[in-house]
């Protein structure tokens, strides 16, 4: 029973940490960073923001 719960809590954990934020480069992604105050993005941000949503 233990090892039920145990991989129950696990798996929600995994779903809730994939769920918080859209792969990058996708449309949702994109759409949140322009949302974002560009102050706030990274260079890694910037770079990816340029490769996938402008080009």
């Amino acid at each position: 029973m233990k090892k039920v719960i145990v991989a129950v809590v696990v798996a929600a954990f995994a779903l809730l940490a994939a769920g918080c934020s859209p792969e990058v480069g996708s449309k949702a992604w994109c759409q949140q960073m322009k949302e974002k105050p560009k102050g706030d993005w990274t260079a890694t941000e910037a770079k990816d923001y340029t490769k996938h949503c402008l080009f």
